[in-house]
């Protein structure tokens, strides 16, 4: 695994506009406008789940996978938010949401859609997604903690913020209601008890 480079200060606040995208700072904007506290951890860049392991540490938390997904004809699209632990398979989703052939979406259509790159999915991106073309689905499991963890639209800062929150003030700010889904946890075969 390649280095990975971490600020361990945790701030209350949002970073100061320098070296920082207009998207992340919107983000910040709002999360103040809705009065939604958050700690925020900057650090390299996270290509996968795997590099936020000591993000999680710091922050106390599990980051959530922040999936984007659709049907074969693209005509449907998905925004999965899952614990960062769990594996996802398509056949354990695809009957709870009537829709076969799933996949991941293309980056443009998650330029177009949520104003976000690959690495940098977030369920803090719908705020973008003005015409409520992607259906939110939360794994019920993600319930289970008080905190919820994702990234500000970009992957060089976490963010650590309270799931009731997530759920009585930024979505009914973004008008998605989410589909509940409930996903198997992944059980490693290969240990013998």
């Amino acid at each position: 695994m390649q280095e990975f480079k971490i600020d361990p200060i945790i701030y209350k606040t949002k970073p100061s506009k320098i070296k920082r995208s207009q998207q992340e700072m919107d983000i910040y904007d709002l999360l103040e406008q809705l009065n939604i506290a958050y700690l925020r951890l900057d650090h390299d860049e996270t290509p996968s789940i795997e590099f936020c392991h000591e993000v999680e540490k710091l922050l106390d938390i599990e980051i959530c996978k922040n999936l984007f997904l659709c049907n074969s004809p693209k005509t449907h699209f998905y925004l999965l938010v899952m614990p960062g632990r769990k594996k996802f398979k398509t056949k354990d989703l695809s009957a709870q949401i009537n829709s076969s052939r799933l996949s991941f979406a293309a980056a443009e259509d998650m330029e177009t859609y949520l104003h976000t790159k690959p690495g940098s999915a977030s369920v803090l991106g719908l705020v973008n997604d003005k015409s409520k073309t992607v259906q939110l689905l939360i794994d019920k499991d993600v319930l289970q903690s008080e905190y919820f963890g994702c990234h500000p639209c970009v992957n060089t800062s976490s963010l650590k913020i309270r799931t009731s929150d997530l759920l009585t003030k930024f979505l009914p700010y973004t008008g998605h209601e989410p589909i509940w889904v409930e996903l198997p946890a992944f059980q490693d075969h290969t240990q013998r008890p």
